[in-house]
């Protein structure tokens, strides 16, 4: 039921079975009290999924973000105290990416000891599977040391990092230093739990138009990735520090997408910590944000696609309470006229001069948002120019906004003529709890140029914080130093913050139950804010991490000198 056989479809329950048996023969799997995961045959994805089982079940599709920096946080300042000296000692950080190379020295104690805890591959169906996932590898402790003492450590332990995304993300939080390279890991002391994704299966990939070069995983299997970090945690008694570089384009921008209220509800959970990015697609011209006047009814929307993209999708979301349709122009001068809103419309639209097709759905009330939603799926698109006006029905002014895929989904060929910078958040980093940080040059103090910008889609406040995320030197998967820059650097850094913070509440016992609002709470009040900035503001969030600032704020109350 792991295999391309079958589709997954992620369900929000909340303890309530009940609404999982209209599922009929399907296999059902709980994440947790709150989420399910069902198989179904692969057979019944079709082009009327959606409104056949609603938006939110289809899992998302997310890829990476990430394309001198312990001084400017603070983090040095803070080592020098000596009733301090924070290495992330007795915590665990979780890295659910693209696994890590385990036989790099800077994930080895002094001892000759790994550092990393386990390694969950779900690439590799060879060997024992943890709790009831029911799929991938489990490897341990022993069988990490054993592999780094030998001399063929792969013969031990088969899993690799063939992207180097993971093993990167790992080195910022731990990574022991390396002074020819000028380079040390934020909390050197703490431990890894890592998850190796497997890459989303080929339907989803099929039904959202994902390129196959692209690398790509599924909701679902993040999620289980986070759970297994969360039980891993449980069993050894330590605090855990969740750390994800990975963002998505779709949903609704809100905090209501299925991975991120998850990953609100493990940061709400004490001892546990969650650190997520905020996404590289600031200034790719991705987004389209405009309001509808009564007076007009409509508002007109000019996209530019490129040679390099033949297929890819699109979301529209309207803010209630409007009602929301489209009509279509296309390069060639075909005109699709309006097509009526309805509880739920399902649509091929073809044309007489042009190859392309587009499938279209729409959802007057989505499940988790009650928002309208109009999904776009183009086929074997004509490049040029599209132009599309968005009407909406009612006496209020009406907001809509529209996303195009992240990263590498899609080319730098395709962009709104008249884009919106903001409200460029990925999901996760629209998750209501957990920490989203946003990147920026600590030489010169100047915010990431494609970093992603708040707020989200109902203005919740997001970034949180801005960390060092440019040009950041750091492990790859060949045993180098490389520099690399974006949010998910920042968050990694930021992730190694958030484990000094919990050595020093847990660990140390000055706060036993501190949890992520706790640690964001205290990086907020301790961050650095640039003079004349008015905050806290879509860019930076609350201002610039520093984590010094935070025990020099209340120094006296914890009994520092």
């Amino acid at each position: 039921m792991f295999g391309e056989d079958y589709a997954d479809l992620i369900i929000y329950y909340f303890e309530n079975p009940k609404l999982l048996e209209k599922y009929k023969n399907s296999v059902i799997q709980y994440i947790n009290e709150a989420f399910a995961v069902v198989h179904i045959p692969v057979s019944q994805i079709n082009p009327k999924t959606v409104t056949t089982f609603g938006y939110s079940a289809m899992p998302s599709v997310y890829g990476l973000t990430s394309e001198a920096s312990l001084e400017a946080s603070g983090i040095n300042e803070v080592r020098k105290i000596p009733t301090l000296n924070l290495r992330g000692e007795g915590i665990v950080i979780g890295v659910i990416d693209t696994g890590i190379d385990y036989t790099n020295p800077v994930f080895t104690k002094a001892d000759g000891t790994s550092k990393v805890i386990s390694i969950w591959d779900q690439t590799i169906e060879t060997g024992h599977f943890p709790y009831q996932t029911n799929f991938g590898t489990e490897y341990i402790s022993d069988q990490i040391n054993q592999a780094i003492a030998s001399s063929h450590p792969l013969e031990v332990v088969p899993s690799i990092d063939e992207n180097g995304h993971g093993t990167m993300m790992a080195g910022i939080a731990v990574g022991n230093e390396n002074k020819q390279a000028e380079f040390a890991g934020v909390a050197p002391d703490s431990e890894l739990i890592i998850v190796k994704l497997r890459q989303a299966k080929q339907y989803l990939r099929s039904f959202f138009l994902i390129p196959q070069k692209a690398t790509c995983f599924q909701e679902n299997h993040i999620m289980w990735g986070v759970q297994y970090c969360v039980r891993k945690a449980q069993d050894l008694k330590k605090p855990l520090v969740i750390c994800l570089g990975l963002g998505s384009s779709q949903g609704p921008h809100d905090g209501h997408s299925p991975l991120s209220i998850f990953l609100s509800l493990v940061g709400d959970v004490p001892r546990n910590a969650v650190v997520v990015p905020a996404g590289n697609e600031g200034n790719k011209g991705r987004h389209y944000f405009s309001n509808i006047l009564p007076s007009i009814g409509y508002n007109s929307v000019e996209l530019t696609v490129g040679e390099q993209d033949k297929e890819f999708s699109m979301e529209i979301w309207g803010n209630s309470p409007g009602i929301y349709s489209i009509d279509i122009l296309s390069p060639g001068g075909e005109y699709i006229p309006r097509i009526a809103p309805s509880l739920k419309v399902n649509r091929e639209i073809s044309f007489i001069f042009e190859e392309t097709t587009i499938n279209v759905d729409y959802l007057m009330s989505e499940s988790e948002t009650g928002d309208q939603l109009i999904l776009l799926r183009f086929h074997k698109i004509s490049a040029g120019s599209w132009k599309f006006n968005v009407y909406g029905q009612s006496d209020l002014p009406l907001g809509f906004h529209i996303w195009l895929p992240m990263g590498d989904f899609i080319s730098t060929g395709t962009y709104f003529i008249k884009p919106d910078i903001y409200t460029t958040l990925l999901s996760p980093g629209t998750s209501f709890l957990p920490i989203t940080m946003t990147a920026y040059n600590p030489i010169n103090n100047i915010l990431y140029a494609s970093a992603s910008r708040g707020f989200t889609r109902t203005n919740v406040i997001k970034p949180s914080l801005a960390a060092p995320g440019v040009n950041y030197v750091a492990p790859n998967n060949k045993k180098e130093f490389v520099p690399y820059s974006g949010t998910s650097v920042a968050a990694a850094h930021t992730a190694g913050i958030a484990a000094m913070f919990m050595e020093w509440g847990v660990t140390k016992g000055n706060q036993a139950n501190m949890d992520t609002l706790e640690i964001k709470n205290y990086l907020i009040a301790g961050a650095i804010r640039i003079p004349n900035t008015t905050y806290p503001n879509r860019d930076w969030g609350f201002g610039i991490v520093n984590i010094y600032n935070v025990f020099n704020a209340f120094r006296t109350d914890s009994g520092i000198p």
